[in-house]
């Protein structure tokens, strides 16, 4: 996703114009998720609310760098990203306001901020994608460390910048330490093919550049959208047993104490995390992410939520993604 600011406005014209001198409310989304998912999340929150939004999109690092030079003077009302990290090291900046209790009791309490200042909105699993043609399900790894060993020397695909692999690096850190951290990290650019985001790692097994991949589950799912069951020669490995390689990253969503919309903003985030508009992220053929208010299933294509045997790390637990990309930097990856 290119760094870049778009205005989205829906079809309500009819509505503004009912009453005289009425003014009809803009709020600023600042956005890292995908552009039509949430294309179709603005267009039913303006149908439900009248309310505009204006969107400015990228990528979550570069947004949240943004955010904290601007301050308490960032024009953002709210801010939606694929990964809790940024939004953790805006917390940490004091920049967040907190989420209505109400909203906040519509998920799971692990999947918010411990202070209440974020909200979680969907979960992605991070996955093995790889290519039966070229290594076994077999062969596939019992550890997320076992891919810095040397028998995966030129079989593995890994895109180290994709802000999604941050996360994985925080993950690591917590569990294991720095030091380990960054000797795994080097293993990793010992066996890799580095490539520029997760997109290119799932279209490189499915092409057999590679044998296997390291990415989030729903880049394969959209891959095997667009390509159909016949045309794509890849699969998904789960790891099981509560190892890292299972971690699951949360997408959240966050008020700007600068925010000068917060009834809006607030509104947003409660219809983030409403039965509708989970509904339709459940449903959608885009984004591949599981819903987190109970009782919404996911795309029947994904692997059932319960089946999932992630590790005991919260997303509170990973921190600001600060000391991954010190290791990254360090390890030569980035």
């Amino acid at each position: 996703m290119t760094f870049r600011a778009k205005f989205y406005v829906a079809a309500i014209a009819a509505l503004l114009v009912s009453a005289p001198g009425a003014h009809a409310q803009t709020l600023t989304l600042y956005s890292a998720q995908h552009e039509q998912v949430v294309d179709m999340l603005i267009a039913a929150f303006t149908k439900n609310t009248g309310i505009k939004v204006q969107v400015h999109e990228g990528e979550g690092p570069d947004i949240a760098s943004q955010i904290l030079q601007e301050g308490a003077d960032s024009p953002a009302d709210v801010f939606f990203t694929e990964n809790s990290p940024e939004l953790i090291l805006l917390d940490e900046k004091g920049l967040l306001a907190p989420v209505a209790p109400a909203t906040l009791a519509q998920v799971p309490a692990r999947y918010n901020a411990t202070d209440g200042d974020w909200l979680g909105v969907l979960a992605r699993e991070n996955v093995i994608d790889y290519n039966p043609s070229l290594i076994a399900a077999g062969a596939m790894p019992a550890s997320l460390l076992d891919l810095a060993a040397p028998a995966w020397t030129g079989k593995l695909g890994i895109a180290p910048s994709d802000a999604d692999f941050l996360p994985l690096v925080s993950a690591m850190i917590k569990q294991y330490g720095e030091v380990k951290t960054l000797a795994w990290l080097q293993g990793l650019k010992t066996n890799s093919k580095i490539y520029q985001d997760d997109e290119s790692v799932v279209a490189a097994v499915a092409r057999g550049d590679v044998a296997a991949g390291i990415v989030n589950n729903y880049y394969w799912a959209r891959l095997y959208t667009d390509l159909g069951p016949a045309k794509i020669d890849s699969k998904l490995y789960h790891f099981r047993n509560g190892d890292l390689g299972g971690l699951i990253n949360i997408s959240g969503a966050a008020v700007l104490k600068s925010s000068k919309n917060r009834d809006a903003a607030q509104k947003f985030l409660a219809f983030l995390v409403g039965a509708q508009a989970q509904t339709l992220l459940g449903r959608s053929e885009v984004d591949f992410e599981y819903p987190l208010r109970p009782g919404i299933a996911p795309n029947p294509l994904l692997t059932p939520f319960k089946a999932l045997a992630p590790p005991a790390i919260r997303a509170a637990d990973l921190g600001d993604d600060q000391a991954a990309g010190a290791l990254l930097q360090q390890a030569g990856l980035i």
